[in-house]
């Protein structure tokens, strides 16, 4: 009479061996797994040959499993998925499915066991993502760690009381628009708590805290919970200057991974129990539609710069604020050029796929998505945009991709608790159709949504935790810029300069990785209309009040010591110079000199 449940297997097959020996990883004594050349004469009961073909399971309790059967048995046993097993036993069909799959694989061993090694590599380590997690949580929290810090340097003249767009005045023209405790869930932020310019920096400083302490490991849930509703609150009463899509990333992101936080004071990954795979998947999931849709935008836009190769040779000094690199990149022959937008839908359309599949190719996906992200990284200033598509790629890995000094000494894995682990089932059963919704939006697919999905969209939307993602659908073709002058008399004119935007030929470029400067920013938004933006001539109007926290987000201010009586608005076409050696790294030629005409304060 046998104790424990042992597992018959060749000893001969290589595929045998090494998919055993991942088993054992994860059952660790509770099963036996003994060559069928060494134990038959154990079980003299069990034929030879039909050992050589099957694998068996012999029970303590004397049942006997062959095949399918005893596989999805052991994975019951080893605790690492019951489902099957059921599914096995009373789901009419399964078996039948399960059975011929099983024959299948056995009889084409040689065929399938290099496809295997392929697919999963030949690490003998159970699959765990505790390590996986604890880097990505502690990245996410250097993500949001930049987002705040680079907010709390300019929000003051952004949407304080003296900033260009005062949050004050946006949430009072909510409450009168919407009157009543809707407006509360219309626009969720705790602003409404209170909008002056000490909580606006308590804002900042709370979320500036908590991530620190998250990439400390300390109370990650309270602080993933914490950051997302400070983060939340920010955009949501920061109008034009939170209004980009890496925002509606951050809080996606931030959302999703409040889901895979360990239950822990302090982030121990040794100890932690292992991370509910819906919350990996919803991870992965974020990233696949983040890539895909930045190229699947870019063909249903129209745009045909995209698909003859010449995109490229209008991105690098089209976009919005090129650093130095840009210039040398745009000096490429247009073959290399080409060649780079090809190999950018590859990244963006085909290597996606590889998130959902077996290890090794997804490890493909990771190191060509992180690849693209950081020539992105060094050929443009797009804030903490790219640095956090990286970081969402990180749950596509595994723990045995980290080194090994990092994986020592770990406990066994533990899964969560059944009951812990049904609650994750809820936030994906809201999250999956709504993010459907939009990504059939951007790949203007029209599906005909049930009523209660799209009322479910419409409930979200206002939390800004479920988008769709597109990038440069359209290549922007002219560089125009806006540049603002004031003037005491009329005649004599001063610039104003701003700290990142082009404006004086001769300034070079600056490389801002990870800041994300919202006025230069939205200037080149801006530059996009025939007509100023309502923003703009607030920003004017601050320029003409010597406002010092709006002129503080500037470069230079040329009337320290009052403002000027008068601003104006000139609109310049720019392009990179030929030689920056030459003093001079833009060329410009003036387009609108009345973009705005000269403008003053009203008398009282």
């Amino acid at each position: 009479m046998i104790q424990t449940p042992v597992v018959l297997y060749d000893g001969k097959c290589g595929f045998c061996k090494r998919h055993i020996a991942r088993w054992c990883a994860l059952s660790g004594d509770a099963i036996q797994y003994r060559p069928f050349q060494e134990a038959a004469g154990d079980f003299p009961n069990l034929d030879r040959e039909q050992l050589s073909r099957a694998m068996h399971l012999v029970e303590p309790d004397g049942s006997i499993s062959r095949g399918a059967a005893a596989v999805l048995r052991v994975q019951a046993l080893s605790g690492k998925m019951r489902w099957p097993a059921w599914c096995y036993a009373n789901l009419p069909g399964f078996a039948l499915v399960a059975d011929g799959a099983y024959r299948f694989i056995a009889h084409f061993r040689w065929l399938v066991d290099p496809i295997d090694r392929w697919l999963f590599g030949a690490s003998h380590e159970p699959t765990s993502h505790r390590l996986t997690r604890d880097i990505f949580l502690r990245c996410l929290g250097a993500i949001y760690l930049m987002a705040f810090v680079s907010l709390w340097l300019q929000i003051s003249g952004l949407i304080g009381s003296h900033g260009i767009l005062p949050a004050s005045n946006y949430l009072q023209a909510i409450r009168d628009a919407i009157p009543g405790n809707e407006r509360f869930w219309r626009l969720p932020t705790l602003g409404w708590l209170g909008s002056s310019d000490g909580f606006l920096d308590f804002l900042c400083a709370g979320g500036t805290v908590m991530s620190l302490l998250l990439m400390a490991g300390v109370a990650p849930l309270v602080m993933l919970i914490g950051l997302w509703v400070f983060y939340l609150s920010l955009v949501n009463i920061g109008q034009d200057f939170l209004s980009f899509q890496w925002d509606s990333l951050l809080l996606e992101a931030g959302f999703a991974a409040i889901f895979l936080a360990p239950l822990q004071i302090w982030m121990r990954w040794r100890k932690a129990c292992e991370p509910s795979h819906i919350a990996i998947w919803l991870q992965r999931w974020l990233a696949f539609r983040i890539m895909f849709l930045s190229g699947m935008t870019k063909l249903v836009a129209g745009d045909t710069s995209w698909t003859d190769g010449t995109a490229l040779t209008y991105h690098y000094w089209t976009q919005p604020l090129p650093p130095m690199s840009a210039w040398y990149m745009n000096r490429a022959p247009f073959g290399f050029l080409k060649f780079s937008t090809q190999m950018m839908f590859v990244a963006e359309l085909v290597i996606p796929f590889f998130i959902f599949t077996p290890r090794i190719p997804r490890r493909i996906a990771f190191w060509g998505i992180v690849l693209f992200q950081f020539i992105l990284v060094l050929t443009g200033n797009y804030g903490f945009f790219n640095l956090l598509t990286m970081v969402i790629c990180i749950p596509l890995l595994e723990d045995a991709f980290w080194f090994k000094r990092l994986r020592r000494n770990p406990l066994a894995p533990r899964r969560q608790p059944l009951w812990i682990a049904c609650l994750y089932v809820i936030p994906a059963l809201v999250l999956i159709p709504i993010t459907f919704v939009h990504f059939a939006a951007e790949c203007e697919k029209p599906v005909k949504w049930p009523m209660a999905v799209l009322k479910l969209t419409d409930l979200a939307e206002p939390f800004r935790s479920a988008n769709g993602y597109g990038l440069f659908r359209v290549m922007t073709k002219h560089r125009y810029e806006i540049i603002v002058e004031g003037s005491n008399n009329g005649v004599d004119w001063k610039t104003y300069e701003f700290k990142y935007k082009p404006g004086e030929v001769d300034r070079r470029p600056a490389f801002l990785p990870g800041h994300m400067p919202r006025l230069d920013w939205q200037m080149w938004f801006a530059a996009l209309y025939d007509q100023p933006s309502p923003w703009f001539m607030s920003f004017l109007e601050r320029l003409l009040r010597g406002t010092p926290q709006v002129t503080g987000l500037l470069a230079n201010n040329p009337f320290p010591e009052h403002p000027p009586r008068y601003v104006r608005a000139e609109l310049y076409d720019y392009h990179f110079a030929d030689d920056p050696h030459g003093q001079a790294w833009w060329k410009r030629q003036l387009v609108n000199e009345e973009y705005v005409p000269i403008a003053h304060l009203r008398q009282p």
